[in-house]
């Protein structure tokens, strides 16, 4: 009989939010889809306005004096001038956002290009301008002849007038937010707050509906799994997604248990062990839809990704740290940032090794996943080896530690801890000022302290 257990609902509830998260971020991520959309908008609007001004023409009616445009040939003028503008804003909009994502691939490297291409403000407003350029040319188009004398869409070049005053806002608005967003503090909070919402979906609650692999179901599933069979990967390309829904639908279609070989983030290459199929008989099944359920593609994603916000914040971390840049205050505000990302982890982590369950609450997938020290070795250490020889990057890191250190009283990971202060208070000889030692030596001894004072 199916369960019941509302645990298991609220995992089927997560797993399809995980899923519609992706879908929505692939829609997001380029520049054509609100600008298509707002196009689509804008090409009804000249259908209804045009429908009035065509009712007016043929009935004879008198429009309000306030959208009277006078005869054809003003009412041409006015949108070629209208239309000129436009477009000609329209390539000073495009251009800008070119130098934006130039400026964005050179100071914060390239992997920050997809955040800014996701950026709604600049879809919009590519959009808006678009949109209103095709509405004119519409309204430009239909004025004519007809049986009835010169035709003259007044209600739609007063609308086009009206666009034309929006535009200007939207113009205002761009300035103001291309300004903003390439601000580095405004650029890694918007990192930390995609960490967030990377954690929001990868990491359980309370009443998710998989345990950590230490749980016997988990241990015989993974024997099982392990008895099973390989199935190789189709393609090669970094995994951006994997739809956890339809595996365990298929596996528990076909009786079947599935261990996932590689995460989100991994790079698959083609013909390389992808999954465990158990038992092999069910592999041929299964093969082709656990394929499916793999997404590939030349870059790797946010959403099922947690190291890769975290890898984002420590490349932005590392170039503040070069010689070349040498900007300090930035690489603390990672840190910062890191710490409060890695405090939410630490606070919601049950293990990294999930197990999924069907209706029944059989496990039917195994999901490989990063384990927590690895997390906080790619949190601190790039960043400790850039800033050797740093007093302020080392204080801020053992602050750091610290915070994390006090909302956890998991042995190993205090361990993990202990390991990277350990690590940064060794790099306390690259210091020449005795003073400057002496402060770093202060820190350590706060955060053996916060390691005493440790709470979950």
């Amino acid at each position: 009989m199916p369960t019941s257990n509302p645990a298991l609902h609220s995992s089927r509830r997560r797993r399809l939010l995980v899923e519609r998260t992706w879908i929505t971020e692939e829609m997001r991520t380029n520049l054509w889809l609100v600008p298509g959309l707002l196009v689509l908008g804008s090409i009804v609007l000249f259908g209804l306005t045009y429908a009035y001004d065509r009712a007016a023409y043929v009935n004879g009616w008198s429009v309000p004096r306030w959208i009277d445009t006078g005869g054809a040939d003003a009412g041409r003028q006015v949108l070629i001038a209208l239309a000129a503008a436009v477009i000609t804003v329209v390539g000073v909009v495009f251009s800008v956002t070119i130098v934006a994502l130039a400026l964005a691939s050179s100071q914060f490297g390239p992997r920050m290009l997809r955040n800014f291409i996701r950026d709604r403000g600049t879809q919009v407003t590519l959009g808006v301008f678009v949109a209103t350029f095709v509405y004119l040319i519409l309204a430009l188009g239909s004025i004519g002849t007809g049986a009835h004398g010169q035709f003259v869409p007044h209600l739609s070049i007063a609308m086009g007038l009206l666009l034309v005053l929006g535009d200007l806002l939207v113009l205002i608005y761009f300035i103001h937010h291309v300004a903003t967003s390439i601000q580095l503090p405004w650029v890694i909070a918007g990192i930390a707050a995609d960490l967030r919402q990377a954690v929001d979906l990868e990491l359980p609650t309370a009443t998710d509906a998989f345990v950590d692999g230490a749980d016997p179901a988990d241990d015989a599933a993974l024997a099982r799994a392990h008895a099973g069979v390989v199935v190789p990967a189709a393609t090669s390309g970094y995994l951006q997604y994997v739809s956890q829904r339809r595996l365990v639908t298929v596996a528990a279609r076909h009786d079947a248990v599935i261990e996932l070989m590689h995460r989100p983030g991994h790079f698959v290459s083609a013909g390389r062990p992808l999954a465990r199929v158990s038992p092999p008989d069910a592999a041929g099944f299964v093969a082709e839809e656990l394929r499916r359920s793999h997404v590939t593609g030349p870059q790797r994603t946010l959403p099922q990704d947690l190291a890769f916000a975290i890898d984002q914040l420590v490349e932005i971390a590392i170039r503040a740290l070069s010689p070349a840049v040498n900007d300090t205050f930035t690489a603390l505000s990672c840190i910062d940032w890191l710490g409060d990302g890695l405090a939410v982890i630490t606070q919601r982590w049950v293990g990294h090794r999930r197990a999924y369950r069907d209706e029944d609450g059989r496990v039917r997938l195994v999901e490989a996943g990063i384990s927590y020290d690895r997390l906080v070795d790619r949190a601190y250490d790039k960043i400790r080896q850039a800033g050797r020889g740093m007093p302020a990057v080392m204080i801020r890191q053992l602050d750091s530690l610290g915070r994390l250190a006090e909302v956890t009283d998991r042995d190993d990971h205090r361990q993990v801890l202990v390991e990277q202060a350990e690590m940064i208070l060794r790099s306390v000889d690259a210091i020449t000022e005795p003073r400057d030692r002496d402060d770093v030596q202060t820190r350590y001894e706060r955060f053996r302290a916060a390691l005493g004072s440790g709470t979950s």
